[in-house]
């Protein structure tokens, strides 16, 4: 039987309507605006913007948001489209099945494992770097780091313990309910939302212009010879840095099965969530590197760079440093929150397939969420936060998301040749013009990666390779009939 063998739409749909004892359909438009906004605003704003400046754009790192958001935007029509036509967990692993075959739907669910799971470990670990600066440093260095890495005075790090009690809470209220998530995650949405649009209006005073000039970096300064690293090369290195920043907009997609109006919210959803973040990361990232010259985030503030900005360029306002802070760790939680939940649906999914073990499909016999999937979630993910150093998983991340969307762009297009006649509640514009360009870009995004990063995820994909041909094929209930 061939490895591209597809679930038929019709079949798909039918077996989503007849599912009365699965995921609750509890989540309005607003609330998925807000899952959206949650697993979009946090580290990559606060982290990656100042990275981004420093080490590849310069003060255009407001452009190289616009280029990443354009690449996103693409990918988001695309999501919709699928999210309205195919109303259930699962993401881009249930569109590609349909349109493109198991084994593609296996690869790029085993990437998404690379976007969700690896990015709830890595936040989680600058969650616990944040919460002990706010704590000035109370926390001993060996509980909240590593065993792979070692103080400046020669303390070697043990587990960290921060990490892994955030991902615990949050765990404990995903398996509580999805109408509680989202509930807790509208809370803290609000609150860091408030936080970015104090710095940028009062931020706004301060700027430098002078700063602003080179817009981009030039190519004789030391450090910065690769193609990628200055110049208008750099903004397209850049967009690859900062596209970590936009990292969740399609984790809304996994909650398709618990919209209660999916053909009407999910494109809502999607596009609404992209759209606030896109207006609001251009707008902070113009103030950051109007605060302080870009050349100085190369080596001073680091993860930081927020603050560092405020304390430098605005006496007085300490505090607002402090509230930035409270914000990040408030971002980092809901964007945990939010991946934990988007990796568990895909996993649901799957399971419900027969491409992962049955487990992962188990409902909790009360709160009616995958329980079971999300302990073991837990744990996997735990093990990385609290064992791993962060740097090793945040571009192998962007990697994982990048090639999602490419293939989700590339799945609409099979559909509109193959399946002309499936009833369209959203659809994409200008197909296939649209598909087309979101693939170009972000497959440019992907090149624009490190090449380590490119080899690593390319061993990763090996990994998931070798599981699917010696489990999940042979346990596949479309091939079983």
């Amino acid at each position: 039987m061939s490895l591209f063998i597809k679930k038929p739409l019709n079949q798909l749909l039918v077996q989503e309507g007849a599912d009365e004892k699965g995921l609750k359909r509890t989540l309005g438009p607003l609330n998925l605006i807000a899952l959206g906004i949650g697993a979009i605003i946090g580290a990559g704003l606060f982290v990656r913007t100042a990275a981004a400046a420093g080490d590849a754009a310069g003060p255009a790192v407001m452009i190289s948001y616009i280029v990443a958001a354009i690449g996103c935007a693409f990918a988001g029509l695309c999501y919709a489209e699928f999210a309205s036509m195919i109303p259930i967990a699962g993401s881009a692993y249930a569109y590609a099945y349909v349109t493109m075959g198991e084994f593609m739907a296996w690869v790029i669910g085993w990437a998404l494992v690379l976007e969700y799971a690896l990015a709830s470990a890595t936040v989680s670990i600058a969650w616990s770097e944040y919460l002990n600066s706010l704590l000035g440093g109370a926390i001993p260095y060996q509980w909240c780091h590593s065993p792979w890495e070692t103080s400046a005075t020669g303390i070697g790090g043990l587990i960290n313990i921060p990490a892994v009690i955030i991902l615990l809470l949050l765990t404990l209220v995903l398996i509580k309910g999805t109408q509680e998530s989202a509930n807790l995650n509208a809370v803290i949405v609000f609150v860091k939302v408030s936080i970015v649009l104090i710095f940028i209006a009062l931020g706004w005073g301060f700027i430098n212009e002078d700063y602003y000039t080179p817009f981009t970096i030039p190519a004789d300064v030391v450090g910065h010879e690769a193609w990628n690293r200055h110049g208008w090369g750099g903004v397209l290195g850049g967009a690859s840095i900062v596209f970590f920043a936009f990292i969740g907009f399609d984790a809304v997609s996994t909650a398709a099965q618990e919209a209660k109006n999916p053909k009407r919210d999910m494109p809502i959803g999607l596009l609404g969530s992209l759209a606030i973040c896109t207006i609001l990361f251009v707008l902070f990232s113009h103030v950051l590197t109007g605060l302080v010259n870009w050349d100085e985030f190369k080596i001073a503030g680091k993860e930081a760079s927020v603050a560092y900005a405020i304390n430098k360029a605005m006496p007085g306002y300490g505090w607002l440093a402090t509230l930035i802070t409270v914000a990040i760790l408030a971002g980092f939680s809901s964007v945990i929150l939010v991946m934990l939940m988007g990796q568990s649906r895909v996993f649901y999914s799957m399971s419900k397939d027969g491409l992962v073990p049955k487990v992962f499909s188990d409902l909790h016999p009360k709160f009616r969420t995958p329980s079971k999937a999300n302990w073991i979630l837990f744990v996997f993910v735990a093990l990385f936060g609290g064992l791993v150093p962060g740097s090793v998983a945040g571009d192998l991340t962007s990697f994982g998301t990048l090639f999602a969307f490419v293939l989700v762009c590339l799945g609409i297009w099979v559909m509109r040749v193959k399946n002309p006649e499936a009833v369209r509640p959203f659809k994409t514009p200008l197909v296939p013009l649209v598909p087309i360009l979101g693939m170009l870009i972000c497959s440019s995004l992907i090149y624009g990666l490190d090449y380590k990063t490119q080899l690593m995820a390319f061993g990763w994909l090996l990994v998931g390779l070798i599981i699917y041909f010696t489990y999940s094929k042979k346990n596949s209930v479309l091939r079983k009939g």
